[in-house]
């Protein structure tokens, strides 16, 4: 789970960085800027309600 996390992480912020890289993609940064946040915050969650007591 951790190795997809890492995965979708990556993704993100390439296409964050294409998305500012090509002139027309900005739409491409700031999707991947909101699906990195998810990302995160899911991360977070699950890493928060996964630990045993």
């Amino acid at each position: 789970m951790l190795a997809l996390f890492i995965i979708l992480m990556l993704l993100w912020i390439i296409g964050g960085i294409a998305g500012l890289a090509v002139k027309g993609l900005v739409w491409l940064f700031f999707v991947s800027l909101v699906l990195f946040v998810i990302t995160a915050v899911w991360g977070f969650v699950k890493g928060i309600f996964s630990k045993k007591s």
